[in-house]
């Protein structure tokens, strides 16, 4: 998966990604922290996806670190249910 920041900012980023999947998780997640905005958009199905993440409160690092951080918890605990 590639990931190419576009423009960065302390609570503003903006990245071009090509999985939809992800994008897609990572916004849940950031959605349910307390970040201002995220969401992620797609001109046509061949081109990149343009995700825009806006902090309320820290940085937009620390925000996408913490979401990551959950996604991986919940993934962690999903896998040992199944074992």
């Amino acid at each position: 998966m590639n990931v190419d920041i576009l423009r960065q900012e302390k609570d503003e980023i903006e990245l071009k990604m090509d999985n939809v999947t992800v994008a897609e998780v990572l916004r849940v997640y950031l959605n349910k922290q307390s970040v201002k905005f995220a969401a992620w958009r797609r001109e046509h199905p061949s081109k990149p996806i343009i995700f825009r993440i806006q902090a309320s409160s820290g940085t937009v690092k620390k925000a996408v670190s913490d979401a990551v951080k959950e996604v991986k918890k919940d993934t962690d605990a999903i896998i040992k249910l199944l074992k």
